[in-house]
């Protein structure tokens, strides 16, 4: 058979989809990437897969730019004749499931968060609000496609609005976490001096509750408490909810956090933290507190969809309220202040990762669409 995957970047194919590409490939499967142009292109190709850039610009509202991508995606996919298209986020979801029903393909459309528009209550987002339904409710119909989500909360959501009946709905927790690479280090992080280190790993968006997180260092901080905090990752420039580079060095100049940047290995890091913090509004399934969890770190994150279903409170992590730093740099002493605690909690995290979000668990679950599908 022959796949196609299409996402909104290279990155999230190289960091997220690898594996899945690779287990098709593996399989006899003839797979294509296909993603708009950037600097992991070039990696995916080294790693021996077919990759395709797409005329894409993630954050267009342009109607004539749109309809170019549109008739893009279905000239490539007539002329490639894919069996399935298996399409992720919001954007490339309705794209690829509407070029993939002209040419008579079979569609997995994978929905991981609400994304920009739902998740924001700025005029924009409202206004794209109601339209973006519609056009989901049109376009991921259809007994020939799938829809894929990543937590229940999400399941409601879309099963609510009417964009997608639930029998066609399937729940898959995230894109899985090679938990043989991720793993719990042999000992403690020794800390020489300057205390504990906190860290947010993540894209820096307003809405992964980076402000939240740097309010929670301020506040720590002015308590004279021996921490480091730790900002691990890269503005999204594509996503409106970014955090400005300006900005993020203007806090690491007050001393409150260290920016670090794009992390590339993320083992190394999280085996160098105490504290593994995600404050988010939102999302589908965090791969970072998976990872982090595989790594067996102490984890706090909020009570909030997807969040939650990572985290348990008090079990395998601490859950605080969305938008609370009081109750978040509270988590944080408490964490510092109760060592054995934490490190109960991040035993706990690791039992829950290798057991429901290992990528072969992840890939094992895909397959099964795949063949739901295949059966029509």
């Amino acid at each position: 058979m022959k796949f196609l995957l299409f996402a909104n970047t290279d990155w999230y194919l190289y960091n997220f989809r690898q594996s899945l590409a690779a287990a098709l490939r593996d399989c006899g499967h003839r797979v294509i990437l296909v993603s708009p142009a950037g600097p992991y292109g070039a990696k995916l190709r080294s790693l021996g897969f077919d990759w395709v850039a797409a005329p894409m610009e993630r954050g267009s509202l342009n109607p004539f730019r749109e309809l170019t991508l549109l008739a893009w995606l279905w000239s490539f996919m007539r002329r490639e004749q894919p069996d399935i298209v298996h399409s992720f986020t919001i954007k490339c979801a309705v794209y690829g499931a509407l070029a993939g029903r002209l040419v008579g393909a079979r569609c997995v459309n994978a929905v991981a968060g609400m994304g920009y528009v739902f998740t924001n209550n700025e005029f924009k987002a409202r206004v794209l609000r109601p339209p973006l339904r519609a056009l989901m409710r049109a376009a991921l119909g259809g007994e020939q496609a799938r829809l894929v989500l990543q937590n229940p909360d999400d399941v409601y959501f879309f099963e609510r609005s009417n964009i997608a009946p639930r029998e066609r709905i399937r729940l898959i927790c995230g894109s899985g976490v090679d938990c043989s690479r991720f793993v719990a280090p042999s000992e403690a992080p020794t800390r020489a001096e300057g205390g504990i280190r906190v860290v947010l790993a993540a894209r820096m968006l307003w809405d992964k509750g980076v402000a939240e997180f740097v309010d929670a260092a301020r506040m720590l901080k002015d308590e004279n408490r021996s921490m480091n905090f730790l900002l691990a990752g890269a503005p999204d420039e594509g996503n409106p909810a970014a955090v400005p580079e300006r900005k993020l060095r203007e806090w690491q100049a007050e001393g409150l956090v260290q920016w670090l940047g794009h992390v590339g290995d993320m083992p190394a890091l999280l085996a160098s933290v105490d504290i593994v913090v995600l404050p988010s509004y939102r999302e589908g399934l965090p791969k970072t507190l998976i990872e982090a969890a595989a790594c067996a770190r102490a984890l706090i994150t909020t009570d909030a969809p997807g969040c939650r279903e990572v985290v348990t409170h008090e079990i395998d992590g601490l859950l605080v309220p969305v938008g609370d730093t009081k109750a978040l740099a509270s988590a944080i002493a408490r964490l510092q202040d109760q060592p054995e605690f934490a490190q109960r909690l991040g035993k706990a995290a690791r039992k829950k990762a290798l057991s429901k979000f290992d990528e072969q668990i992840v890939i094992a679950q895909t397959f099964a669409v795949y063949e739901e599908l295949a059966a029509q």
